[in-house]
């Protein structure tokens, strides 16, 4: 099956990436990650209007809500964890976790609260890692010899995660997942046509890869099958999510010269199936 989304954002980022739905709110959140802010905006008649945007200091790779209302966000920063409260204030949560050009990357919330995101090296080497942000504000380790940590989503169970690493293999994989320990790596399928980037479950456990440099966002099956593909009239796609059945689709211009009318913008479309809002995590300030 193929299909062809469209813009729902007046507005076009650089680097837009990690879009979420708030659960505490049904508002669509995403990042510009060069230009280190976060966004809110709500989706109505077809259009996304802002609400509210935030400067964080800081490059930004992805964020997810805290669970009560009003207690903002923590976000993936460039070398660590940090919490966003709603009057703009940003907090360090932890800090160093990377150095020199590297760059913490995307991330989400796993079922139990835990916050993970992981960092890209640059240059590209095997060096980054996969990190476990936990409900007291320590901070793990949990996959090393990562080059360009990407998306990352878990089954509602939370028993798997899959997750990209973009470099050097370009495929989904997925790990068994025990109290927060993860074991069977496993490839589930090679993404042609472009690099994997950011990743979404929906209801019915298939997973939705944006392809950068590809122009699209693939459907996978659990088992790997290639199940559909939504077309976008720009190259660089770089991460989904849900609003209800309405998949959301973050693109980019970063590195485009010139760059195609329309990269930046969000884009959406209805694929006929729901996904979850982000999950959210359990720590607290």
């Amino acid at each position: 099956m193929r299909s062809r989304a469209d813009a729902v954002s007046e507005e076009a980022y650089e680097q837009g990436e990690a879009p979420r739905v708030d659960p505490r709110t049904g508002e669509v959140l995403w990042v510009d990650v060069k230009a280190g802010t976060v966004h809110r905006a709500r989706l109505e008649s077809g259009v996304l209007r802002v609400v509210a945007g935030y400067e964080v200091g800081s490059r930004v790779g992805a964020l997810a809500p805290l669970r009560e209302a009003g207690s903002g966000w923590v976000l993936a920063v460039r070398d660590g964890f940090a919490h966003l409260a709603e009057d703009g204030l940003v907090t360090p949560l932890v800090t160093g976790l990377v150095s020199g050009r590297d760059q913490m990357n995307d991330g989400v919330c796993d079922p139990a609260g835990r916050f993970w995101a992981g960092s890209q090296a640059i240059p590209r080497e095997p060096r980054a890692a996969l990190f476990r942000l936990a409900a007291d504000g320590s901070a793990e380790r949990v996959l090393e010899s990562v080059t360009v940590s990407n998306g990352i989503g878990f089954t509602a169970d939370g028993a798997t995660m899959y997750y990209i690493d973009t470099l050097p293999h370009r495929r989904l994989e997925a790990f068994d997942v025990v109290d927060g320990e993860l074991s069977g790596r496993r490839a589930v399928a090679e993404v042609a046509g472009g690099n994997p980037d950011g990743l979404t479950i929906d209801d019915e456990g298939c997973v939705w890869v944006a392809v950068w440099d590809g122009a699209a966002v693939h459907r996978y099956a659990p088992d790997g099958r290639l199940l559909a593909t939504v077309e976008l009239p720009v190259p660089r796609p770089t991460a989904v999510c849900f609003a209800g059945s309405i998949l959301l689709i973050t693109t980019a211009w970063l590195g485009l010269d010139p760059a195609p009318a329309g990269s930046g913008r969000l884009y959406a479309i209805d694929v006929g199936v729901t996904g979850p809002p982000a999950t959210t995590w359990a720590g607290a300030l």
